[in-house]
């Protein structure tokens, strides 16, 4: 994780992301439907002008996974803001090169609906598949830029998983 003192903040797109959790604490991936590799990652997005973090939080949940409020219990909030950089190549391809990465604000929740409200082929799909992964396989099924943000966040919240 970049620390904030690093890198001055406009440099970073403002975002947020979910650990979501089944009742088994297995935590859920989607695969990328832009990229051909077996990347997967857990739910994340941008927060629009103006917006709130917990109110685009559970947008972006449901924009991205088709689960609305109803369908999950927050367990816990990020204290610190995680930064990451995307890789140099990428930098110019996303965001229209207006920033180096992301700083996002990560919220642990626990899924308590039933997987069929789960739905990836919502407006604009970001994910071609889905699945529940235990925590010590996460790591190794991330494209290689984002696994320090991941291992930081299961620390985070470690004692939840």
């Amino acid at each position: 994780m970049i620390k904030n003192a690093e890198k001055p903040d406009y440099l970073y797109r403002s975002g947020v992301g979910i650990m979501l959790i089944n009742s088994d604490k297995k935590i859920f991936v989607g695969k990328r439907i832009d990229n051909n590799s077996d990347a997967w990652q857990m739910p994340q997005g941008g927060i629009d002008p103006s917006e709130n973090e917990d109110v685009a939080m559970f947008r972006e949940l449901k924009e991205e996974t088709g689960i609305s409020d109803s369908g999950i219990n927050i367990i816990k909030k990020s204290a610190e803001y995680f930064y990451y950089n995307l890789p140099y190549k990428l930098q110019k391809k996303f965001w229209g090169g207006k920033y180096l990465g992301q700083k996002q604000r990560w919220y642990l929740a626990e899924f308590i609906g039933d997987e069929a409200m789960i739905n990836l082929r919502g407006e604009s799909p970001e994910f071609s598949d889905w699945k529940w992964i235990e925590k010590d396989r996460l790591i190794n099924s991330i494209v290689g830029f984002k696994r320090s943000l991941y291992r930081d966040i299961i620390k985070e919240f470690a004692e939840f998983l």
